[in-house]
């Protein structure tokens, strides 16, 4: 990996801790309540679901601190949001929960081996960015709705919900998304029934699971988790670097994120990658002027990612006995911007619009064929049309 080299001068770290901070709490109070859906949905329990979203706090708290320190360059890292999402979508599987969690070592794997296995990483660079894009917007298309359902089905809780956040798009705009899940917290708090002893263990633990491989979880979940979080997450997150002038080296990155990621898996936690939206944060302008001094953000990110995780147990307790809806009506919210960025990108090729409509819709009908789910066809659909128009432009 390499970066701009430092500049000469007094080090002044206070802006970039500052940011670092703050990517911190905008990634994990925009998708915390995702993750906890998620799991909760494919089979984890409670202490299960706060295990699981520790465990990850620590590894990216780890991989933030180590490699930014070690490298003096502002890499971030974090968990595949876009993954989880599409995992709310699947359900439980065969094998519960422990074929979940065979199904997250199967992908940390695949990982790992992409950081050595140099066909398998021009494969998913291979992919089209529109049809990835309208993969996981099809995804997202259903979480999405959820806000909608909510004002209809129970208006007086979801509406101040739906203000508080578009009151914070208007006005502070980075924090539409935390602004809506204090709301949530204090309309649950004061409306939900809380049973004795909800946070009795609330204390976080990390939970072992023991893995179970079943052909259904690798193919539901194992395979589609890991495409979603390569196109999704860590070529976007080169991207935001690139961008913004650090050239990263792969190897490196996909070997410790997944040697990261296979390890949570124990304990019940998904993927671990890098950062693409925060990432902007820590590597941009806003962390500091001058790209050498930016290397302290991701450390203090890090570290707030130590703290944040002490509440995913006593969050996974408050979750699970509060209304679905309303915890699906709050992440859809979280992940709208998402939605609204991949459907921008599919779209804005007209030569590619249709393939990528196909796989948008394909995704989006959640048909599940031979056992297979619908992002896979989806992004199959898209690219068979996609190649057939190419062949009929060049004959």
């Amino acid at each position: 990996m390499t970066s701009p080299p430092p500049a000469a001068g007094r080090r002044d770290f206070g802006q970039p801790i500052m940011a670092g901070v703050l990517a911190a709490i905008v990634g994990y109070a925009s998708t915390f309540t995702v993750v906890l859906a998620a799991l909760t949905a494919a089979g984890a329990s409670p202490q299960q679901a706060g295990s699981g979203l520790f465990s990850v706090c620590i590894a990216i708290g780890i991989l933030n601190i180590v490699v930014a320190w070690q490298r003096r360059i502002p890499v971030s890292f974090a968990w595949s949001t876009p993954g989880v999402a599409f995992l709310l979508t699947v359900g439980e599987p065969v094998g519960g929960f422990p074929a979940v969690a065979g199904a997250f070592l199967v992908c940390a794997g695949l990982i790992f081996l992409t950081a050595f296995i140099g066909p398998l990483a021009r494969a998913i660079a291979a992919i089209p960015a529109a049809l990835a894009n309208a993969m996981l917007a099809g995804m997202l298309l259903s979480l999405c709705l959820a806000p909608i359902t909510a004002v209809a089905e129970m208006p007086t809780l979801a509406l101040p919900i739906l203000a508080a956040w578009a009151l914070g798009l208007r006005f502070a705009r980075r924090y539409a998304v935390p602004i809506a899940v204090v709301v949530t917290g204090i309309i649950l708090a004061a409306t939900t029934h809380l049973p004795a002893g909800t946070f009795d263990g609330a204390w976080p633990t990390l939970m072992p699971v023991v893995p179970a491989f079943t052909l259904d979880a690798i193919i539901r979940i194992g395979l589609p988790f890991y495409v979603v979080t390569m196109a999704s997450q860590n070529l976007p997150g080169l991207a935001v670097m690139r961008a913004n002038g650090f050239m990263l080296e792969t190897r490196p990155i996909f070997a410790l994120t997944g040697a990261a990621s296979a390890a949570t898996a124990f304990f019940g936690g998904h993927t671990s990658n890098l950062a693409a939206i925060t990432a902007a944060i820590c590597a941009g302008p806003e962390a500091h002027p001058d790209p050498g001094r930016r290397w302290p953000a991701p450390v203090a990110a890090g570290f707030a990612y130590f703290v944040l995780g002490l509440a995913a147990s006593a969050a996974a307790a408050f979750i699970a006995a509060s209304p679905p809806l309303l915890i699906q009506a709050v992440a859809g919210l979280a992940l709208f911007s998402s939605l609204a960025t991949s459907l921008a990108a599919a779209l804005a090729d007209e030569q590619v619009r249709l393939p990528a409509i196909l796989t948008f819709v394909a995704t989006a009908s959640g048909i599940t064929i031979v056992g297979v789910g619908a992002p896979f066809w989806g992004l199959v659909g898209g690219i068979v049309l996609l190649l057939m128009l190419r062949e009929r432009k060049a004959s």
